[in-house]
């Protein structure tokens, strides 16, 4: 195997084997604490501008088939491995972890300490870094780590998002259609929903949701339509004029890479759809809202990343297990924590973390509005939340009524 070299721009510097596409790769490092996975965190383009350390030691067990993307193409920059499995055993499977990175051009390193890893961006938090497989001299390295961009500020939104828009049809085929809107957010039942809140195999009449891409995630596309949506993707630009004209029954904000001043054009034209359709933000979709309604967002140390994290349902007092990639959150004074009144109505935080007591759920009822910081949509991860679409399903019934 070829010597590789990780640096970091505090001094830090790692030693192991090359793996992926020889060559030499940055971005900003960060550890997520998902088991499995390993595909749909490549390809999810909230991770661009990123390397990812995977805080699981085996990676790559059951291989990469490629229909379980969750778009089209790997957005993070780097991948940090303890061991890669170079030989998966899964039917499924296309290709190996090596194989997939290497034919994807995407550059990563293996057999190093990742716990030590994980444990000092922990302790000192997320920051540059440099994989190479050409440069072996970390002095070099370390200069280049420092040289490189803050990921503060950047509009990485709008590197991702799609050029032009287009129609979404597949659903998973995991979710009869038209799912209960019943749940661990409590007490919302849409028509064709069972009142024991089970999943109902009824036909429910096809609602148009307009979804702007931040960096969306197919899984989104896929659980809007197994509630029965006809889905449109538009590009993160799209003005408030041109949604308007599509008439959708409802909007959802996407997930997405970087600090959610980035995209920072995408505010205004929030802030005039609000109060005429239902708007479902998630993950950036949510920091983007909470630009909109006013409030301000901060970097984390470290980010969420994993799908593993325990979220508190302030309304009903119940605990999600949920998966989490971000690096922002929306900074919700203590004196909003009750409610924050706006423009569109008042403002309720629905859900919290319970590793650092983030703000993680906003919903307004006036202006049928829910937004949550984590992934629903799960892929990878528990499904606890995936209630929500069905709830967002019923928000968007309910203004027809």
């Amino acid at each position: 195997m070829n010597r590789a070299l990780l640096a970091l721009a505090d001094g830090m510097t790692w030693e192991g084997r090359a793996l992926g596409l020889t060559g030499e790769t940055a971005g900003e490092v960060v550890f997520n604490t998902a088991m499995t996975g390993y595909q749909e965190i490549l390809t999810d383009p909230s991770y661009a501008g990123q390397m990812v350390v995977m805080t699981c030691p085996h990676i790559g067990n059951y291989g990469l088939p490629e229909e379980d993307a969750e778009s089209r193409r790997p957005w993070a920059e780097g991948l940090i491995v303890h061991e890669e499995c170079r030989r998966p055993s899964n039917w499924r499977s296309d290709l190996s972890l090596h194989d997939y990175l290497t034919r994807h051009r995407v550059t990563g390193i293996a057999g190093i300490d990742t716990r030590h890893l994980t444990r000092h961006l922990r302790d000192h938090g997320s920051q540059p870094g440099v994989i190479s497989h050409v440069d072996t001299d970390p002095g070099r390295l370390v200069e280049k780590a420092r040289a490189l961009p803050s990921i503060t500020g950047r509009d990485l939104a709008g590197a991702v998002t799609c050029d032009v828009a287009y129609d979404w049809r597949e659903g998973t085929g995991a979710w009869p259609q038209h799912h209960t809107a019943e749940g661990r957010g409590g007490a919302v039942e849409g028509r064709g929903a069972s009142a024991a809140g089970h999943p109902t195999s009824a036909a429910a009449t096809p609602l148009r949701v307009v979804v702007y891409d931040f960096g969306v995630k197919q899984n989104i596309l896929r659980r809007l339509v197994d509630e029965s949506c006809d889905v449109t993707v538009v590009p993160a630009s799209t003005t408030a004029h041109a949604v308007r004209a599509m008439n959708p029954d409802g909007i959802l904000l996407s997930n997405g890479p970087g600090d959610p001043q980035g995209p920072s054009y995408a505010v205004p034209h929030i802030q005039d759809l609000l109060g005429w359709r239902p708007v479902m933000g998630i993950c950036l979709g949510h920091q983007i809202l909470g630009l909109a309604l006013g409030l301000s967002t901060y970097k984390l140390k470290f980010g969420h990343h994993g799908a593993n994290h325990p979220v508190l349902d302030l309304r009903s007092g119940k605990v999600e297990i949920t998966s989490h990639n971000h690096n922002f959150a929306v900074d919700v004074p203590a004196a909003a924590r009750g409610g924050l009144d706006t423009p569109w109505g008042r403002f309720e935080p629905t859900h919290v973390s319970l590793n650092d007591e983030c703000a993680e759920g906003l919903a307004c009822a006036a202006a049928s509005v829910l937004s949550v910081q984590y992934h629903p949509e799960s892929s990878p991860g528990p499904h606890d939340a995936s209630y929500l679409f069905g709830q967002f399903r019923h928000m968007m019934e309910a203004a027809h009524v």
